[in-house]
């Protein structure tokens, strides 16, 4: 039998953040509330595209989920300064919940249409709009300063073990027990995230309210904004996010009229780009102390983009998988190296506020890359919109790269009058 001390010992060691138990716990609860939020995922997307058969309308649907982050995200990072933010996630899990379980019986007794589901994928957009500027600043007061590295890649390990198995599963349970089911289990798969929380014991640190709301936006902006390396991580942000993620939008539409799969195909489509993206998680966990970020998002990017630029082009399923492995690969090691450094880089009385800043610019953009990708492909075709996307994506990294050392100057000089 093995020893499970050792192994213990040797997930303690790459893995810093599981010496505490409030992380251990959120951890748990986390994938299991993801594996759920991904059953939903792809459903979603199927229930959208046998109800419509429309490129447009599943990138509106996927559009109107990301749109409250364009105009709540901003607010929620306020929020999430100001509040326990214990609190916080106990509310928008919550409600999320009901939301996830209203979905499911709608749909299985066939009364669903597709204004409901927009209207339940817009109030879910809502509720994330706190909800996940809340998690990103809750994890960073589960651990100790030295261990946010490893906290953030673990969280993007969940993401994206959940993101594996969510999608191999979800193509199973929909033949099994149709979308409606697979709404109903996401729904119950927020108790597990909910019961974590209520099992901690935590204080959170809450910014004085010395100034208004819209100040205290400002406020954060203008600090994420003067910083040089914050600024460029959260254009960088930005660019990625409308040009480069969108690609997972058309997904079910390549799966079904490229390569004539049904729902379990587009799962396992998925869920390659998630293996790739959870192999990145367990590289960056090792690795993140010994290789500069710089490697891991310049790399990251040049190789998403030039495999999703290769994949818009092949018609044989094996390259493809194989592409998006490699792809998800890359997209993960460029946005959790940014996502740690602006943890690294960040005053805490400014965290919720900057994370909603990145988030924004990371989901509150989203619905811009959807609408384009959707509307591209209805005009144009789905591998002339993801590789142009993918293009630009590239273009902006080698960018990046050339102004490098004029990014790391004036951040000496801004470190000099702080």
């Amino acid at each position: 039998m093995p020893d499970n001390s050792k192994l213990t010992n040797i997930l303690i060691t790459a893995f810093p953040a599981f010496k505490s138990r409030n992380y251990k716990l959120y951890f748990s609860g986390q994938l299991i509330s993801l594996i759920g939020t991904w059953l939903q995922i792809v459903a979603l997307g199927w229930l959208v595209l046998k109800m419509t058969n429309s490129a447009f309308l599943i990138g509106l649907i996927t559009a109107l989920g990301s749109l409250p982050s364009l105009f709540f995200t901003l607010f929620g990072g306020v929020i999430v300064d100001r509040f326990p933010k214990k609190k916080i996630l106990f509310i928008t899990q919550g409600s999320a919940m009901i939301l996830a379980i209203t979905l499911g019986i709608l749909t299985v007794f066939n009364v669903i249409n597709i204004w409901e589901i927009a209207i339940i994928a817009f109030l879910m957009g809502t509720v994330a709009a706190i909800d996940i500027p809340a998690r990103q600043a809750f994890v960073a007061e589960l651990v100790f300063k030295d261990q946010i590295p490893s906290a953030i890649a673990l969280n993007s390990a969940t993401f994206n073990a959940a993101r594996v198995i969510g999608p191999g599963i979800a193509g199973l349970l929909i033949a099994w027990i149709g979308t409606g089911g697979a709404f109903l289990i996401n729904g119950l798969s927020y108790i597990a995230v909910i019961a974590a929380l209520w099992s901690m014991n935590i204080e959170s640190i809450i910014a004085e309210k010395k100034t208004g709301t819209l100040t205290a936006i400002k406020e954060g902006l203008v600090y994420s904004f003067s910083h040089p390396i914050i600024r460029m991580l959260i254009i960088f942000t930005a660019v990625s996010s409308v040009f480069g993620w969108s690609y997972s939008t058309v997904m079910p539409l390549i799966a079904a009229n490229e390569f004539y799969l049904d729902a379990a195909g587009l799962g396992y489509m998925y869920a390659a780009g998630g293996l790739g993206a959870l192999s990145a998680t367990l590289l960056i966990g090792l690795f993140s102390k010994k290789v500069s970020s710089v490697y891991f998002i310049l790399g990251g990017n040049t190789l998403f983009s030039v495999c999703i630029i290769l994949f818009s082009f092949t018609t044989n399923l094996t390259l493809a998988l194989v592409l998006l492995f490699f792809a998800g690969f890359g997209l993960l090691s460029q946005f959790a190296m940014i996502n740690t450094t602006i943890q690294r880089l960040v005053k805490s009385e400014f965290r919720g506020r900057v994370l909603s800043i990145y988030i924004f610019m990371f989901m509150g953009l989203t619905p811009l890359g959807n609408f384009e990708v959707g509307l591209l492909s209805e005009n144009m075709g789905t591998g002339f919109a993801i590789r142009t996307g993918a293009f630009i994506v590239f273009l902006f990294g080698v960018l990046v790269y050339f102004y490098r050392d004029r990014i790391k100057k004036d951040f000496t000089e801004y470190k000099k009058v702080i």
